[in-house]
């Protein structure tokens, strides 16, 4: 079997072999024959004509402009932003007045802040805020989330004023405080039984009827002088916040006719200037207020004392102001005494000359730094509002010793003297002069006809 195998392919390797040597003569012979020419060769061209002429007549850069190179545009990767926006959470707000006999923890329960936010919120607030303060008409406004978490607490007081707790991992707290409105007012009315009278009847605050009794005791009596149809015309500035008043109103200029003199008094734009008062255009007394916009509670003289009951003598005068409001010297002299003085309290002591002392009792603290022997300028602050000492509440009672001897500090002279030797004058004048000319554009006739000023 192996043999027929190997006889076989013997055969086949043999035909193989033929049918090779056939193919490769047989191609030979095809080679070794001549090829047919295709293409003919070209014809060599003419040499050229050589000139006297250059070559080129126009210049090889405006024959050829050079290529406009262009710049591959890369397409510019877009870069998502660093973070995003943070999303707050949905929240709710619950605002609610404070009415009588509230708290704040109360409200604050209310809103459904737990007791111990309650407490720091207090803390926090009490900070800018003095809480004993509250009352009806505040409010409070809670910002929280719908998970009932606050993030906000806000107490709207007086004037506008508006104190902010964040609560975040650490409270913090904000005051916000409105910028007023300023309008300057001005009327004129008329005196038949009183200033108070006059004042209310003609929707001029009351209480400018004490400013006018302070400047003008010791030279108007207003029981003996005023009899009648006395003409008073004054000028006061205003502030208010979205259309509502607040603070104090301030006067600006007074003109008052008694007996045929005209009385002006031309208050300062700067709480710790002076006023001046003048007669038929003559300067007549310069006052510094030892309190300023401060009710005048008792006068100088007899009265029954409101702690002990006894009828004793007076020997000042009592301004009623909230505490901690400034105290300020009436006229200029050095300081005598600072110190402690039985039922005076706290008290500064100021010497103006050798004769006249005035005497700041009550207060609550005295102003950094005073001390014996220093010099102090009217309208300068040595003090603040008290109760040290005897007294109901906080006030200033406020004397002027002459020679030792008290004397009512609205009527002496003395005093006024020493502060008329300071008052720059023709600066007082101008400013005289612009009150007159702003009550006259807002009334529309003139204050003073006879005066030189």
């Amino acid at each position: 079997m192996r043999t027929r195998f190997l006889r076989a392919t013997a055969v086949g390797v043999s035909s193989i072999t033929v049918a090779s040597t056939v193919f490769i003569a047989s191609n030979r012979s095809e080679i070794k024959a001549p090829a047919p020419t295709i293409f003919e060769a070209p014809k060599p061209a003419p040499a050229p004509k050589i000139t006297s002429a250059p070559l080129w007549t126009v210049p090889l850069a405006d024959s050829y402009p050079s290529p406009v190179l262009f710049r591959p545009i890369q397409p510019k990767a877009i870069q998502a932003e660093e973070t995003l926006p943070e999303v707050e959470p949905p929240s709710r707000t619950w605002t609610r007045e404070l009415a009588s006999g509230d708290t704040l923890d109360i409200v604050l329960s209310e809103a459904g802040i737990n007791a111990t936010d309650r407490a720091e919120i207090a803390l926090a607030l009490g900070a800018e805020y003095d809480l004993r303060r509250l009352r009806p008409g505040h409010s409070i406004t809670v910002v929280a989330t719908t998970a009932d978490q606050p993030r906000s607490v806000e107490l709207a007081v007086e004037d506008g004023v508006r104190i902010e707790v964040i609560l975040s991992e650490t409270f913090s707290t904000r005051v916000v405080s409105p910028e007023p409105d300023t309008v300057i007012l001005a009327r004129k009315t008329e005196i038949e039984t009183s200033i108070s009278n006059a004042l209310s009847s003609s929707k001029i605050p009351v209480r400018f009827a004490v400013d006018l009794a302070q400047m003008l005791s010791g030279t108007v009596d207003f029981r003996r002088d005023l009899t009648g149809g006395e003409a008073l015309r004054l000028l006061w500035r205003e502030k208010s916040i979205d259309g509502e008043k607040v603070g104090q109103s301030e006067l600006i200029f007074a003109a008052l006719e008694v007996d045929d003199q005209l009385y002006e008094i031309a208050w300062p734009d700067a709480e710790n200037g002076r006023a001046t008062i003048y007669v038929d255009g003559e300067l007549l007394r310069v006052f510094s207020q030892p309190v300023e916009g401060a009710r005048l509670s008792s006068v100088f003289g007899r009265r029954k004392h409101p702690v002990y009951g006894n009828v004793r003598m007076h020997t000042g005068v009592d301004f009623a102001a909230a505490r901690g409001t400034p105290v300020r010297a009436t006229a200029p002299g050095r300081v005598s005494y600072v110190g402690w003085r039985g039922g005076y309290g706290r008290v500064v002591e100021i010497a103006h000359g050798s004769d006249t002392v005035t005497r700041y009792t009550h207060l609550s603290s005295t102003a950094d730094g005073l001390a014996k022997g220093q010099r102090v300028e009217a309208g300068e602050m040595v003090g603040r509002v008290g109760s040290s000492g005897t007294a109901t509440g906080p006030n200033l009672h406020y004397e002027v010793l002459v020679d030792g001897r008290p004397t009512d500090p609205l009527s002496d002279d003395r005093l006024a003297a020493a502060a008329n030797n300071e008052v720059e004058s023709e600066a007082a004048r101008k400013r005289l002069r612009n009150a007159r000319a702003q009550l006259e554009k807002q009334l529309g006739n003139p204050v003073a006809k006879k005066t030189r000023i």
